[in-house]
């Protein structure tokens, strides 16, 4: 049986905007996250499974809430712009993967490229 695990990529934000079609001079995709093809071919090579994760543009793209009061979620949320003043990094991509164990999660959580940190959690089983 396997679990789940979802790591979460922390490190500086990126241009994201560079990468954009329509960008000036955008920067060879392949040539930037070449070690993430290498990531997953070791994932693979340990015997874990890639079941999804993506690159997040950069944090001016969205922004920090608290909703409100039940009933009021919406109307007394306070909302925040980024980028974020209490950290300087932030979550910037993350990867879900089917582990056999959690040795294997930790594995797996080292061999994440980053620039930064990664954070690694298990998935909760709903159904």
């Amino acid at each position: 049986m396997t679990d789940t695990y979802v790591f979460l990529i922390r490190e500086h934000d990126w241009d994201s905007d560079r990468f954009l079609p329509g960008a000036e001079e955008a920067p060879d995709l392949d040539a930037t996250f070449g070690e993430h093809r290498e990531f997953q071919e070791a994932v693979a090579a340990l015997g874990a499974r890639i079941v999804g994760g993506q690159a997040l543009q950069h944090a001016r793209h969205g922004g920090v809430v608290t909703p409100g009061p039940e009933g009021r979620q919406v109307e007394d949320a306070v909302w925040t712009d980024s980028p974020y003043a209490d950290s300087s990094e932030l979550i910037t991509g993350f990867y879900a993967v089917e582990c056999a164990d959690d040795a294997q999660a930790r594995t797996v959580a080292a061999l994440v490229p980053t620039n930064g940190t990664v954070e690694w959690r298990k998935v909760f089983p709903t159904g």
